[in-house]
């Protein structure tokens, strides 16, 4: 496998998302971004998670259900490809537009699921992500939303262009409140919540999304095997969810730019991941922001770009 970034005509991550769609992601929680991956690129894409399931498959990891389901945690370091995704010139601006600077990835999964052999039982799997961050930085007031933390990319592999092939279902808006009422019997089959919207899309889009957006799996009933890359970023202050070790000895390591070690949780020091030095306010070395500054895509009216 090469280690040239996929040629995407020019663009470098750094144009910065319109004002349209930052005002869709904040007012809904999600943004479906619509031929994000080339065809070639997607295609080697869906290659190497094929090459990675057999693998996990023959090994009999615990990360592969007894159907056939996988949910590989900290994909990343599996293949040059999946390296480059980290600064996807299509998505990258959405991730310092939407979140800033100080950020790196906590966690990433791999997700293939082939079609169920047989109905599911019952279920209720609406959540935010987060987990203890819901509780932990909680308020008492209800009205009072809680803070982002952390924004998702989903990068869709497969055809899910069409209902009941295992997509995501969103309630757009939902990002803003802080409970969802669940039914009182969750072993009988209850209705989606009101606004719910099943996220249907060709292979090659794309949808990012507010981890505080109430979302939940959905069972696969066509005869097309759901495939899906997710990738989670964070601010640097925040501990990482996923184990993902990293061989800094390896070729997939010396491939990786600055900003994308940064993403990978590379710091100078402690301070370091919290924007500072201590030797002044401002770390001025941390790579996105030093490329940030560079291009002159600094903004103090942003608090994440000042």
């Amino acid at each position: 496998m090469t280690s040239a970034a996929p040629d995407y005509g020019g663009l470098t991550g750094y144009e910065p998302i319109s004002e349209a769609d930052r005002k869709e992601f904040l007012d809904q929680g999600f943004l479906l971004v619509r031929n994000v991956l080339k065809e070639d690129h997607r295609a080697q894409l869906e290659a190497a998670m094929d090459r990675v399931y057999a693998e996990e498959q023959a090994a009999g990891s615990s990360s592969m259900k007894k159907d056939g389901t996988l949910h590989l945690l900290g994909f990343l370091t599996r293949d040059e490809l999946f390296g480059h995704l980290l600064t996807q010139p299509t998505l990258f601006p959405y991730m310092w537009g939407l979140a800033g600077w100080n950020i790196y990835t906590h966690h990433n999964h791999l997700d293939v699921t082939p079609p169920a052999a047989a109905t599911e039982a019952p279920s209720w799997g609406w959540h935010q992500d987060g987990y203890r961050q819901n509780s932990d930085p909680e308020t008492m007031d209800p009205n009072l939303p809680r803070p982002m933390f952390s924004l998702k990319i989903a990068y869709v592999i497969s055809d899910l262009s069409e209902k009941g092939r295992g997509a995501t279902k969103v309630i757009p808006g939902s990002h803003l409140w802080n409970s969802l009422p669940r039914p009182a019997d969750t072993t009988i089959e209850n209705p989606d919540p009101e606004g719910t919207v099943e996220i249907t899309a060709n292979p090659g889009d794309c949808f990012i999304f507010d981890r505080r957006l109430w979302h939940s799996r959905s069972p696969n009933y066509s005869d097309i095997t759901r495939k899906m890359l997710f990738i989670g970023y964070t601010y640097r202050w925040i501990r990482n969810l996923d184990d993902m070790p990293i061989d800094y000895d390896s070729e997939w390591w010396a491939n990786r730019t600055p900003v994308q070690r940064q993403l990978l949780g590379e710091a100078t020091h402690t301070a370091n991941y919290w924007g500072i030095n201590w030797n002044g306010y401002i770390d001025e070395e941390i790579p996105l922001r030093k490329e940030l500054k560079t291009r002159g895509l600094l903004d103090r009216s942003i608090p994440w770009l000042r």
